[in-house]
């Protein structure tokens, strides 16, 4: 039926969002497309790590109903910071946890490493909708979140922009008419690098990426290209495919973010800037569309795009994921606590960037790829591999 003049037009009504890491780098790109229509959004809880001033900055603008900090010791700071709102504060873990739990329709997951799991876990046991920018909750618990998901009801967008790209091209309704997915890397600041270059390469250097704005721990991850590993696994587990069908090609210019390949010989692919705020915005508005302040793309000013297969033998990480996904079990959740502790250490001058990936796969090596049932069971993996790649030299 036809809308006249004199029916009412009921506006629709704003969207509950909570932020999960909202102090981080994508937690700050969810704000900023928030603050841009800030009627469209009501906001329930943001969290941030340690970054009390930012977070109180964020929770007054926004007018959130709850903050949380994760440090328990930085919990007078956050309730000193906003005394005089209407604004709840919480701190510690557990009460990140709480904060997930909250009755938010849609929940960014941005929480960095192993921290994100069990925050992420309880919005999706809520059946809420997840934009997932954490890895580790595909990577290191894959199975489990993907059957919780299922369980529950909820809803999986992922924020990635290679996963984002992959999900706005993919036909889930002909998932067997897929050949393969295509997963595209810039290569990083180090993608015509020698080796006896890179084993000089200072933390500085190695958390310059040349196209992207990122954390200094996602940004040495693409570096050494575990950051295309773990995007592997999480392929894996997002999409109806095989590891077989997932393939990763270098593109130095970060315009084509992904593609899908059909049985037919199509080839769909989704492009854009390299602006983490157009996958965040896909999610965001979800099911429809919203506006993005990213820069508009032009392929005549580009004039030209470059493709290469990753060299495996100077990027070892992307063999080493593999075989993790291949082995199954404890051996991703491995492979991602190891990454991780590996690249604090070289962060702290500990040890060398060649070094990443040679703990890495020591510790795979040393741990065995044991069953993986229960958050517990991977807590546990994780635990050992931290500890295990701590002690190695």
């Amino acid at each position: 039926m036809a809308v006249t003049a004199t029916d009412p037009i009921t506006a629709p009504a704003p969207k509950s969002v909570s932020i999960l890491g909202s102090t981080g780098s994508v937690g700050c790109s969810t704000i900023d497309l928030i603050r841009r229509q800030p009627a469209d959004f009501h906001v329930e809880a943001l969290t941030g790590n340690s970054n009390v001033d930012l977070l109180a900055r964020q929770a007054r603008e926004l007018n959130a109903k709850l903050a949380v900090v994760a440090d328990p010791e930085r919990y007078g700071a956050l309730k000193d910071a906003l005394a005089g709102t209407d604004i709840a504060v919480a701190a510690g873990p557990e009460a990140v946890v709480e904060a997930a739990s909250r009755p938010a329709e849609w929940v960014m997951a941005a929480i960095v490493g192993a921290a994100g799991l069990a925050p992420t876990l309880e919005a999706v046991k809520r059946g809420a909708t997840v934009g997932l920018a954490n890895k580790e909750c595909l990577v290191s618990a894959g199975d489990i979140f993907i059957r919780e998901i299922e369980r529950h009801g909820a809803t999986l967008l992922p924020v990635d922009s290679e996963h984002s790209a992959i999900f706005q091209v993919f036909e889930f309704d002909q998932a067997d008419k897929v050949s393969k997915i295509i997963l595209t890397a810039s290569g990083g600041p180090f993608r015509t690098a020698s080796k006896a270059d890179m084993a000089k390469v200072t933390p500085e250097q190695a958390v310059a990426h040349p196209n992207w704005d990122m954390g200094a721990k996602i940004s040495i991850d693409s570096a050494t290209m575990m950051n295309k590993g773990l995007e592997l696994i999480e392929a894996f587990h997002l999409f109806p495919v095989s590891e077989s069908q997932i393939e990763i090609l270098v593109h130095p210019q970060s315009i084509i973010h992904s593609l899908v390949e059909y049985v037919d010989a199509s080839v769909l692919a989704q492009l854009g800037t390299p602006d983490m705020r157009t996958p965040i915005a896909y999610a965001l508005a979800w099911p429809s569309r919203m506006p993005a302040p990213s820069p508009k793309l032009s392929l005549a000013e580009i004039g030209s795009l470059t493709f290469e297969p990753p060299d495996l033998e100077r990027f070892p990480a992307l063999r080493l994921a593999r075989e993790a996904l291949r082995a199954g079990g404890a051996a991703p959740t491995v492979l991602n606590a190891a990454n991780e502790i590996a690249v604090a250490r070289f962060l702290a001058g500990d040890i060398g960037f060649l070094d990443i990936p040679r703990l890495v796969e020591a510790v795979l090596d040393e741990i065995p790829a044991s069953e993986i049932s229960t958050l517990d069971d991977v807590l546990d993996a994780d635990a050992e591999a931290r500890r295990v790649t701590r002690l190695i030299s």
